[in-house]
């Protein structure tokens, strides 16, 4: 099926050239990185984790949200699903290309990731993190390719795809619980020092990801002759309502513990992300448009006129999916690390060469994501024609 890659209009050609050049650019400030070190970065010894890790953690909730139409579809025969399934599997293979990618760029030597294999340790995090991610990214290449190949050819999937379906689901929960549990495993972080962290993963995951399928689903329509089907957009739509209205109900849960408790240990972080902390306040502004923006989000998505409005969707998931974007990369990272343990503010900004090489890596993403889109939405238009 990848001759179909080859194959395309104009427009198509001309926006792999155009990842192919940012990722070009973001492999040249990457090599400075390379021989230079993580100096060339905004991090320091008091904020070890930055904007790759930021982003790594965000995508690992894109990736994991396509479960949403997993289950339905395979556990609970939503038919409706059926057009836009293979669609959310792509999503989470191109998703956990980019995490796995962010990892390395943040580790500075990329040798350094066959520690993990050379000395595995089954009490680091770290260990299941590196099972999951890549057990995950390997069961949906594997399905998603069974599933398309078996329906451009018109039969049924080999049989032994379907445990690997099922087996999918909780490799899917575990991808986000996991990367939770490495937060949350600190004993030094209070931010992060609470039970409630993996669910507000979850809750976001299952927010953002698809809400950025919806999205998806806009452009396939726009550009291609294949239409995912509007009343699966509208069901998934329901879905990223109640998954982000439980995010922000969670993470007030927090707020409430944290200042009814009032524990320095753990009140100083959202001080310092909500109203700023002996005059350091980057990120209030950053934190309190998120949080707009997905309420917002949530309450447009709440009213029937307003969710079922072609127009209005995909600005409500765009808002949606950003305010995710804020609150659990900028957010959740910064606000884990300032103010430090000692309480010293050693605030953090991404320097122009990070965001060159994060753009790098989401190119390389967007243009995995391209590819199978285009094999997807080709093979679909040849079975309906």
């Amino acid at each position: 099926m990848l001759e179909i890659a080859v194959k395309g209009s104009k427009k198509y050609w001309v926006w792999i050239i155009f990842l192919l050049i940012v990722i070009g650019i973001g492999k040249l400030a990457y090599l400075d990185q390379f021989f230079n070190g993580l100096m060339i970065t905004g991090m320091s010894r008091d904020v070890s984790w930055g904007f790759y890790i930021a982003n790594f953690t965000f995508l690992v909730g894109v990736a994991a949200g396509g479960v949403m139409v997993v289950i339905p579809y395979y556990l609970h025969d939503y038919e409706k699903f059926h057009r836009i399934t293979i669609l959310g599997e792509f999503l989470a293979v191109a998703s956990l290309v980019m995490c796995l990618l962010f990892i390395i760029v943040d580790l500075g030597q990329p040798v350094r990731m066959l520690n993990v294999l050379l000395y595995p340790s089954p009490k680091s995090m770290l260990f299941y993190d590196m099972l999951v991610l890549n057990g995950y990214l390997f069961l949906n290449i594997v399905i998603g390719w069974k599933v398309l190949e078996a329906e451009r050819n018109q039969v049924e999937p080999p049989a032994w795809t379907k445990p690997l379906i099922y087996l999918s689901i909780p490799f899917a929960i575990g991808i986000h619980t996991v990367t939770a549990y490495l937060y949350c495993g600190l004993p030094g972080r209070g931010f992060w020092l609470t039970a409630i962290l993996a669910p507000r993963f979850l809750a976001s995951a299952f927010a953002a990801g698809p809400a950025f399928l919806i999205i998806l689903c806009y452009i396939i329509r726009k550009f291609t002759k294949f239409d995912p089907g509007w009343e699966a957009m509208q069901t998934l739509s329901k879905i990223v309502c109640y998954a982000i209205i439980a995010n922000l109900f969670f993470f007030l849960c927090e707020v409430f513990v944290v200042y009814y408790s009032n524990i320095p240990g753990h009140k100083t972080h959202l001080q310092y992300l909500l109203f700023g902390y002996h005059g350091y306040n980057a990120l209030v502004p950053w934190m309190w448009s998120g949080f707009i923006l997905m309420g917002a989000g949530a309450v447009m998505l709440v009213i029937p006129k307003l969710r079922t409005n072609y127009v209005l969707l995909p600005v409500a998931c765009a808002m949606i999916f950003i305010g995710a974007w804020i609150d659990k990369g900028l957010g959740m990272i910064s606000g884990g690390f300032v103010p430090s343990p000692l309480h010293h503010v050693t605030e953090y900004a991404p320097t122009g060469q990070e965001i060159m090489i994060t753009l790098g890596v989401y190119a390389t993403g967007f243009l995995v994501l391209t590819i199978l889109y285009k094999l997807a939405t080709t093979v679909k238009e040849e079975v309906n024609g």
